[in-house]
């Protein structure tokens, strides 16, 4: 994909909530940098005070698995059983994960 030149970069917004315990995609938006786009996403999605936190990603650093690979991606090798979680008892101290 070309960008043109009077174009800012596209970057993708993430917001961890006050009740949240991370940082969830909240959508899009065009800015000339990270801080604009900082400011920006704190007026587009946070209007009511409801986050916390603010991450930007220019959408272009992004690299995602497609999802014809879930398959051989996420299934555990059968020479590695001991990897499923299935195999570990998680102490009630520990909470949520």
């Amino acid at each position: 994909m070309t960008q043109q030149r009077n174009e800012w970069p596209l970057w993708e917004i993430f917001i961890r909530g006050q009740h949240g315990m991370s940082h969830r995609h909240v959508g899009s938006l065009h800015a000339a940098d990270s801080e604009t786009a900082i400011l920006n996403a704190r007026d587009v999605y946070t209007r009511r005070n409801e986050g916390v936190s603010i991450w930007v990603v220019q959408a272009q650093q992004i690299t995602a698995s497609s999802p014809s690979d879930k398959g051989p991606l996420y299934e555990p090798s059968e020479a590695k059983v001991y990897r499923h979680p299935s195999f570990f008892d998680i102490p009630k101290e520990v909470g949520a994960m």
